[in-house]
């Protein structure tokens, strides 16, 4: 005889005996899913550089979108404010030239007017050995270099073809390892790219593994125009493991289709503990006109403390560092959960 199951079982218990075996079942499932998260989470905060640099302001009755050139004592103050709020890891800058990227122009300033707390890391990107030298004599401590699993996207963001890009990198990772300097590793475009739609598993897994055999102490997968949903993150996570130790990888979500954060709970439930995000949601994405971009660090927060998993970030402060920031750039913020707080 076949077992009874739960929904075969609940009509034959009265009222209040129904109504405690499903907060049973309600609670052992609670119990399962905790058993498959991870006790901790180390947020890296990319607003302060990935979010910043693709901020754009819309005028008022004028159809264009025009850069923000935020000041750098502005930036500064972002900083430091992030780093109040309890994060360990604040992206600060990107040494990159200013004519590509305007927004980050002030790197130097920005690196040495910050304080620098104990215990948190300032990476800055840096995608040359030109980049690396100029952050080594502003201070940097850590740096990061990007790729992407996309061919296409490769040449039309760093005109070279991935394999270039690998080639370029090693005169970093060289330079990084005799300065005892740690890298980190960015993949774009993990699950989909603007130019040529759905990308391989393997090939983001192949990436993964290059960047990783170079010396790269973890590599972020970045969802770069956020068309990723829990299905095709499981799918590229599990071809990634397969290379590359869990403990090595985070996941880097962007928010187009409102699937971020369901995203980054798949990938919480096969293993991954580090997550990068950004306050208030700064930044956007060039590839899809009026999306959202990354997802909103306080979003992050909200949800992993509702999942009882530590971080070691205070979401109040944390929202004040978002308010701040969205006066200075004269915007709402995109944190769903900023938005709830202002309206109790």
């Amino acid at each position: 005889m076949a077992p009874l199951s739960a929904a075969m079982l609940l009509p034959r218990l009265p009222g209040v005996a129904a109504a405690a075996f499903q907060r049973a079942l309600a609670s052992t499932a609670s119990a399962a899913v905790a058993q498959s998260l991870p006790e901790q989470v180390k947020i890296v905060e990319v607003g302060p550089r990935d979010g910043l640099q693709n901020e754009k302001l819309s005028l008022k009755n004028i159809m264009m979108w025009l850069q923000v050139i935020v000041p750098a004592d502005v930036k500064i103050q972002l900083i430091n404010l992030l780093s109040e709020a309890g994060l360990s890891v604040v992206e600060a800058t990107s040494f990159v030239s200013p004519k590509w990227v305007p927004q980050m122009a002030d790197q130097q300033q920005v690196m040495k007017g910050i304080r620098k707390y104990p215990n948190v890391s300032y990476p800055v990107l840096t995608p040359n050995l030109k980049g690396f030298e100029s952050a080594l004599k502003a201070g940097a401590t850590e740096v990061a270099i990007f790729g992407a699993a996309s061919e296409m996207f490769s040449k039309r963001n760093i005109n070279c073809s991935i394999d270039e890009s690998l080639q370029r990198f090693e005169e970093v990772m060289k330079a990084a390892k005799d300065a005892s300097i740690p890298v980190r590793g960015y993949v774009s475009c993990v699950v989909g790219c603007p130019y040529e739609g759905n990308v391989s598993p393997t090939k983001v897994a192949e990436v993964a593994k290059k960047l990783y055999s170079m010396g790269c102490y973890e590599i972020s997968l970045g969802d770069t125009i956020g068309v990723g949903t829990p299905g095709s993150m499981h799918k590229m996570l599990s071809a990634v493991i397969k290379e590359v130790p869990i403990s090595a990888l985070a996941v880097h979500c962007h928010d187009t289709y409102g699937q971020a954060l369901v995203n980054i709970f798949t990938a919480l439930q096969m293993g991954i503990s580090t997550v990068d995000s950004s306050v208030a949601g700064l930044g956007g994405c060039p590839y899809a006109s009026n999306a959202s971009g990354n997802v909103a660090t306080e979003d992050v927060v909200y949800m992993l403390n509702g999942l009882g998993i530590h971080t070691g970030v205070d979401l109040q402060k944390l929202m004040e560092a978002g308010a701040f920031i969205c006066k200075a750039l004269k915007r709402k913020t995109s944190s769903k959960v900023a938005q709830a707080f202002c309206k109790l």
